[in-house]
């Protein structure tokens, strides 16, 4: 009889789930989650010029516990069960191995050097036992084997590649949910079923929902599929995409599933084949197109992980750019105020600020507000673009490697793009937040500041901030930094 783990990593899912039917082929089937004691608390970023920071932030942990719990119900339903176990993967996994006897492990493999390092040490230490280990692509649109020139081959330009995989590649069918197998016998194993720790056992509080959030992010393949059948089917958002996707306040401006998709709990191809019964029975039009196309976009950052490895995650780059003279918050004064300043959402940039608040607040921020705030950082500030996304990494529902540091090294001028750009923050802020509404939104201090003046705060005298409530200095900051000086000395 054979005995098969599934170690659950970022595939929550009973759905399209590669590693979980290979595992169910077994007469025996063990799911396993494992929380790693590295991806919480102070940790070391690593690399050259490495500095320490906290990786996991209290939203994504609770994310994180919904999902595993919701899974662990789904498991229930089917007859099976889950084990969730404390420590590094290596030593659960063999020690579990050996208790039931297990024959292979299964699992869902990964781009980012991260987490490739932690399952080539699951493989060497199972190998060691003789317990056979199969990894499994199961987080992107495009298969990495169906890739037209391979990793490799990849140009380190979006277009290129997106213009091979929609020629020359194939997005795979959704795999069906496998019937499972009963667990063996868990009698022999010590500790229980385990839980996940609640964000206060991690160390950290326990976030209360802010209602001026966008969408309540609840964790679990559940949640995930319910959010996309209201997006897509029940609310006929798809269809204005395109035309809404750079808004700011409210649920369905951008379809939100990017931290179901970060957690596995939702698998790109599923959207796909939700997009294609869309534009079959409904509408094909160029926002049905543009969901597709920001799903490739995630391809492409993943892929350019697995690519470059450590060099995607440091403060060069895969350009390589040692002309740029980055601050150091942990060497330089002034530089460790602003960045202090910057996450507190105290800039005195109205824009950057109720972007930097909304996230603080509800571990989300939309990818317009992501694009400015970078920028202003990396290249107004030009602070270590790697401290910003460290950051973002604690605070975002939907951390993912490759999206989060790809798309901060891509505007800090080090990433995938050969021009060297910045966001002009005020400009930005009138075009999607013509009337400030979503500044005044965040920044409650700013609500009686008309629209001439709610992005520009400084530009009022005296009189005006008295009539207006607001003193510039007291009840809001001045500006750390003059933008029109910043932009100059970048170009």
């Amino acid at each position: 009889m054979e005995t098969a783990l599934w170690w659950v990593r970022n595939d929550a899912r009973l759905h399209d789930n590669a590693a979980l039917v290979a595992a169910a082929e077994a007469e025996e089937l063990l799911p396993v989650y494992v929380v790693d004691p590295r991806q919480y608390g102070e940790q070391p970023y690593g690399g050259r010029d490495s500095f320490d920071f906290e990786k996991t932030g209290a939203y994504r942990a609770r994310f994180q516990r919904e999902t595993v719990a919701d899974l662990r119900a789904a498991l229930d339903a089917e007859g099976s069960g889950l084990l969730v176990r404390e420590g590094r993967p290596d030593d659960v996994l063999a020690e579990l191995a050996a208790a039931v006897d297990a024959d292979a492990v299964h699992y869902q493999a990964l781009p980012a050097p991260e987490e490739r390092e932690a399952a080539r040490a699951v493989v060497s230490t199972l190998g060691d036992a003789e317990v056979r280990t199969e990894g499994h692509w199961t987080s992107t649109l495009h298969h990495v084997a169906d890739l037209p020139d391979g990793i490799q081959g990849i140009d380190d330009t979006f277009t290129p590649f997106r213009q091979s995989v929609e020629n020359d590649s194939r997005v795979r069918e959704p795999l069906p949910e496998p019937s499972l197998p009963p667990p063996p016998d868990l009698a022999r194993l010590d500790g229980g079923r385990g839980a996940v720790p609640t964000p206060e056992e991690l160390g950290l509080e326990q976030p209360e929902y802010d209602d001026r959030g966008v969408l309540a992010f609840e964790g679990g393949e559940t949640a995930g599929l319910d959010r996309l059948e209201a997006y897509v089917w029940e609310d006929d958002d798809l269809r204005e995409y395109k035309r809404t996707r750079n808004g700011l306040l409210g649920a369905d401006y951008s379809s939100k599933l990017s931290p179901w998709l970060a957690a596995g709990c939702l698998s790109p191809r599923y959207v796909k084949r939700d997009v294609d019964r869309y534009e079959a029975e409904r509408v094909a039009n160029d926002s049905t197109y543009w969901l597709l196309f920001e799903l490739r976009w995630r391809d492409f950052m993943a892929f350019q992980t697995a690519k470059h490895g450590g060099q995607f995650f440091a403060r060069d780059g895969i350009r390589q750019r040692e002309d740029i003279d980055w601050a150091d918050p942990g060497t330089d004064p002034t530089a460790r105020e602003q960045f202090e300043r910057w996450k507190r959402g105290e800039t005195g940039i109205p824009f950057v600020d109720a972007n930097v608040r909304e996230l603080n607040q509800t571990g989300f921020m939309s990818n317009r507000g992501r694009q400015n705030v970078a920028s202003f950082l990396a290249n107004s500030l030009r602070i270590d673009w790697r401290r910003g996304a460290a950051y973002f990494e604690r605070q975002l529902v939907d951390y993912d490697p490759g999206s989060n540091y790809g798309n901060w090294a891509y505007v800090a001028g080090v990433g995938n793009d050969s021009r060297n750009s910045y966001f002009d923050v005020v400009k930005q802020a009138r075009n999607y937040d013509e009337d400030g509404e979503y500044v005044r939104h965040w920044l409650p201090e700013l609500r009686g500041v008309p629209p001439a003046y709610v992005h520009e705060p400084w530009e009022m005298d005296q009189k005006e901030q008295a009539a207006y409530g607001v003193v510039l200095g007291e009840d809001y900051p001045e500006p750390m930094v003059d933008l029109e000086a910043s932009y100059e000395e970048f170009r």
